[in-house]
């Protein structure tokens, strides 16, 4: 079976993986040749990622890549705990969730798609996708992994909207050494609700920070226009993020954060949408749901009856799933564009139901079972 992967980041990298891993002759087309992000971009890793990843078979390349994260603690911007919570996993689960730069994750995986024979042809754009593009004519599988603003989603459903702006953008950051903060700090994920957004950071193992704006504006800024001096004035009251910020001599460019309504059309019978282009989830869990994708997606076809069926069942499975987390996603957008009176009233009550009922609400995405991946079977 020959296979065409659109897009080279996280989506289309593991399904490269997974694909060869079954037997497929996988040609992966990216259009640039770094599509990780800009450099300073982390991501983290939940559970349901890391075993995802373990069936891939570069579970220990990843978690080398970067380092892990035991605890999530949430605080108001005055530097109230809000909440301490295992990250990304129940509090009984051996792995740790893993964070690590954006390059870094695409780095080793298309180091070990290459491994397993996957080819990765880079400065090429797949325009279509359809039967139509030269590139893409001869492939009996295409696999649109080419993110939100997917050009082969646009091919399966030409009248569908198009992602729109989610009051949100994002910019990342390394600070320049150690950072002094206030009170004790162990390392972890730390999540500060401010005024304007929110604000992410982690201790990493060699002393610095790495951070994350979030900063909620009605109106998209020009991302290349946001620097430290925009970021030092949207959280002047906070005094945490303000001593990230001012450790800190660069950014990230900016990026505007988007929502997609649900896609109406996500398979027919040779092409098949994954990651991003499919379901942009958020949540923290982009990347995760990316790699579960691939490992779905490359089991259904080991296991059915022809291409067509393989891609109705894979779209049957995760339907439910993603569904369930983009709505998640939605519910933390609205806590970082959140008014000073529903900020007060989370920091009166999340103190109390946090803890209590983080586990018992996000214990049905940690519990996920990715499965196995075949042995190489002939198509």
């Amino acid at each position: 079976m020959r296979v065409a992967v659109v897009g080279g980041g996280v989506a289309g990298s593991a399904s490269a993986i997974a694909l060869a891993r079954i037997g497929a002759e996988v040609t992966l087309f990216e259009a640039y040749e770094d599509p990780a992000g800009p450099v300073g971009s982390f991501v983290s890793l939940s559970v349901n990622g890391l075993c995802a990843l373990e069936a891939l078979g570069c579970l220990e390349a990843v978690q080398r890549a970067g380092f892990p994260v035991d605890r999530q603690r949430m605080w108001s911007g005055r530097d109230r705990p809000l909440g301490d919570v295992p990250r990304g996993r129940r509090a009984d689960d051996p792995l740790r969730s893993v964070t690590l730069m954006r390059a870094d994750l695409v780095g080793a995986l298309r180091e070990e798609a290459m491994r397993a024979g996957a080819r990765i042809a880079v400065g090429t754009r797949i325009t279509t996708g359809d039967s139509h593009d030269p590139l893409t004519a001869g492939a009996d599988l295409v696999v649109g992994a080419d993110g939100i603003w997917s050009a082969v989603r646009r091919t399966l459903n030409p009248n569908a909207p198009e992602p729109r702006y989610a009051g949100l953008y994002s910019v990342s950051g390394v600070t320049d050494g150690p950072v002094r903060l206030p009170g004790v700090r162990p390392q972890g994920f730390n999540m500060v609700f401010a005024r304007r957004g929110a604000f992410i950071y982690l201790p990493a193992p060699d002393g610095t920070v790495w951070w994350s704006a979030q900063v909620a504006a009605a109106d998209p800024p020009d991302p290349a226009a946001v620097g430290l001096a925009e970021l030092t004035e949207s959280f002047r009251t906070e005094p945490t993020p303000l001593a990230m910020l001012r450790a800190s001599s660069a950014v990230t460019a900016a990026t505007l954060l988007h929502v997609l309504p649900p896609v109406a059309r996500r398979h027919d019978g040779r092409t098949v949408l994954v990651g991003d282009a499919a379901h942009p989830v958020g949540a923290g869990q982009g990347a995760s749901i990316a790699i579960e994708d691939a490992v779905a997606l490359a089991r259904e076809l080991a296991a059915a009856n022809g291409v067509p069926a393989a891609l109705a069942a894979f779209d049957r499975i995760r339907h439910d799933r993603t569904g369930k987390l983009a709505k998640t996603a939605a519910a933390n957008r609205d806590a970082k564009t959140a008014g000073p009176v529903a900020a007060r009233l989370r920091e009166i009550m999340m103190p109390f139901f946090f803890n209590r009922f983080y586990e018992k609400a996000t214990g049905w995405l940690y519990d996920h079972d990715p499965g196995q991946l075949p042995v190489a079977r002939t198509f």
